[in-house]
């Protein structure tokens, strides 16, 4: 059944039902739409609207455009900065056109403004649920800068860095580079975690795993060097490496930060890689695995 349909039917059933009450009936029909409420529509009327919505989504594309391009042209601090500014000024282009249209077809008086929310707030609440679930968490979601453009988060199954933020949902980019369009009503049901909440920098954990007979002491200075030495490796925040004991050798991790959050997987490559280089020249030996034949 289609969203009008319903609308159409609940409609129906409750002018039947107001005929039971004519008390109800008369009290709801004084706050109806007035038929005077919308303006006499005219050619120069319509082509004003339309030309409003095509300049209105020309500049929000043009927003977008322009602050993709000029973060990347910006000192590497300022970057995410910019990207973060995109959905305020995209909210607030979309405000001024629907408050552009509204004045062009309808009355504005207090009356019709109140008939007119009443009626879309019931239309909406029936026919798209979880659309305005969706947008109204957003609006929350700005405030309580649960996410931010350019943050790295993890949202159900899905990780990765949140490169859009529309009226609707999210779109993420995973290390796969696909990108998951994912909406705000996950706010509701889902954990969200961020690693960097609004920081150029995030924390990379890159794991170990060695025999238990290794020099502890050796490999914990060689993991420090190799996190220290490292081109993108941010040196003003702590570096930090720990063990954990298992059954079949030793854990090691190295917890250190990029510089920029997008270079987490270049980061642990280029940690592995020099670290796997010294291991080597000293002998430092794997977790020796016992297989059934």
């Amino acid at each position: 059944m289609s969203s009008f349909t319903l609308i159409s039917r609940l409609y129906i059933d409750g002018l039947q039902l107001l005929s039971h009450f004519p008390w109800l009936a008369q009290a709801s029909s004084s706050n109806s739409l007035q038929p005077g409420i919308f303006k006499k529509i005219s050619t120069p009327q319509v082509v004003n609207g339309v030309l409003s919505i095509i300049i209105a989504y020309t500049v929000v594309r043009l927003i977008q455009v322009v602050a993709d391009w000029l973060s990347e042209q910006v000192p590497r601090r300022f970057r995410l900065l910019v990207k973060q500014s995109i959905p305020f000024f995209k909210g607030l282009i979309i405000v001024v056109v629907i408050s552009h249209l509204l004045n062009l077809f309808i009355d504005i008086s207090a009356r019709n403004v109140l008939a007119l929310s009443s009626a879309v707030a019931v239309a909406l609440g029936f026919a798209f649920k979880d659309l305005v679930s969706s947008i109204i968490a957003g609006i929350m979601a700005l405030f309580e800068v649960t996410y931010r453009i350019g943050d790295r988060v993890q949202i159900g199954d899905h990780y990765g860095e949140v490169i859009g933020y529309g009226l609707r949902g999210i779109r993420l980019q995973t290390p796969d580079d696909n990108i998951v369009n994912i909406p705000h009503s996950k706010n509701w049901t889902e954990a969200i975690s961020n690693a960097n909440s609004g920081q150029l920098e995030a924390q990379v954990l890159t794991d170990f795993y060695l025999d238990h007979d290794v020099d502890v002491e050796l490999v914990t200075q060689i993991l420090y060097q190799v996190a220290y030495t490292s081109k993108y490796t941010q040196l003003k925040l702590p570096i930090a490496v720990q063990m954990e004991e298992t059954l079949w050798g030793t854990h090691f991790k190295l917890r250190a930060y990029p510089m920029d959050a997008r270079d987490e997987f270049s980061f642990k490559t280029d940690l592995i890689r020099r670290a796997k280089q010294v291991f080597a020249k000293y002998g430092i030996s794997y977790p020796k695995l016992a297989v059934n034949e």
